[in-house]
C-alpha cells in the first residue's frame, strides 16, 4: 500500500492550521473556509499553492478505508475466539471408588506384551507318567502269577536228533517268519520283507508330523500300525492253527491242533 509523501502532508496541516486561523478572525467567512477545507483537504484550492494529485487522495482515501476494514475484522475475530459463558457444569463420571476413570480402548495383552503360551498337552513325567506304568506293571505281574497258578507249563522232554519232530515249528513269535518261508526265498522272506516293514515304521513319524493325540484325527499313522499288526498277526494264526505235518496247510477243526505253546 502507497503512503503518502511527508511534503503533502505538511501542506495539508498548514492548511488546516490557515483555516482555524481564519475560522477565528471572523465568523462570517468560517462556513466557506469549512467547507473549502472539506473539498479540498490539502487546503491548496485558493491558497495559491499547487493542489494534491486526485490519485493521491484516493491512495490515501483507499488506505483509511483498508485500515477500518482491518481492524473490523480485527474485532470480529476477537469476539469469535472470546470464551463463551461457562454454562452449569457437567458432573464428570466416577469410578466405583470416586476417581475419575476414561476409557480409550481395550488392548489385548499379546499385542503389548512378549507372552509365551503355556502349553497344556505337557506333563511332568513323575508322578504323571511312572505311576501309570507302574501300576500297569503291577496288574500285568498279578496276572502272570494267577495264570501261572492254574495253568502249567512242562518242560518238554530231552530232545533226541534222531527223531525230528512233525511239524518242526518256531516259537509263536517267529511264526510269522516261518510262514514266509514257505511263500518266498529265504532272502525275501527273512531279510527285504522285515527290513522294508521295519523301515516304513521309522519314517511314518516323519512323515505324519500331526501333534494331534486323539486317533480320528490320525488316521495316516492309525493305519499304518493297524496294516502292520494285522499283516503280522494273520500269519502267525496261519502258522500255528493251520499248518500240520510237513507244514502243510491244514484245517484245525479237521486234523486236530499240531501247536504247542
Amino acid at each position: 500500500m502507497a503512503e503518502v509523501p511527508e511534503h503533502l502532508l505538511k501542506r495539508a496541516q498548514e492548511a488546516r492550521e490557515r483555516a482555524e486561523a481564519q475560522q477565528g478572525g471572523g465568523g462570517g467567512a468560517a462556513p466557506e473556509s469549512s467547507e473549502a477545507a472539506s473539498s479540498d483537504p490539502a487546503g491548496e484550492g485558493d491558497a495559491g499553492g499547487p493542489k494534491i494529485p486526485d490519485h493521491l487522495l484516493d491512495r490515501s482515501k483507499s488506505a483509511r478505508d483498508q485500515a477500518a476494514a482491518g481492524s473490523g475484522a480485527q474485532a470480529a475475530a476477537a469476539v469469535a475466539t472470546a470464551p463463551m459463558p461457562a454454562g452449569p457444569a457437567q458432573p464428570e463420571p466416577t469410578g466405583p471408588g470416586g476417581g475419575t476413570q476414561r476409557l480409550l480402548t481395550v488392548v489385548k495383552s499379546g499385542s503389548i506384551q512378549d507372552v509365551k503360551a503355556t502349553p497344556t498337552d505337557k506333563v511332568h513325567v513323575w508322578p504323571h507318567l511312572l505311576v501309570v506304568e507302574f501300576v500297569a506293571a503291577l496288574i500285568f505281574t498279578a496276572f502272570t502269577l494267577i495264570f501261572s497258578i492254574f495253568v502249567n507249563a512242562p518242560l518238554l522232554e530231552l530232545a533226541n536228533f534222531n527223531e525230528t519232530p512233525n511239524p518242526s515249528k518256531a516259537p509263536w513269535y517267529f511264526l510269522g517268519l516261518q510262514e514266509l518261508l514257505t511263500m518266498f526265498h529265504p532272502m525275501v522272506a527273512g531279510v527285504t520283507i522285515p527290513g522294508i516293514a521295519l523301515f516304513l515304521l521309522i519314517l511314518a513319524p516323519y512323515v505324519d508330523r500331526n501333534p494331534n493325540k486323539k486317533p480320528e484325527d490320525r488316521k495316516f499313522a492309525i493305519s499304518l500300525m493297524t496294516i502292520h499288526l494285522m499283516f503280522w498277526a494273520i500269519l502267525v494264526l496261519i502258522g500255528s492253527f493251520f499248518r500240520g505235518p510237513g507244514f502243510n496247510f491244514v484245517f484245525p477243526w479237521e486234523v486236530g491242533l499240531f501247536f504247542d505253546l
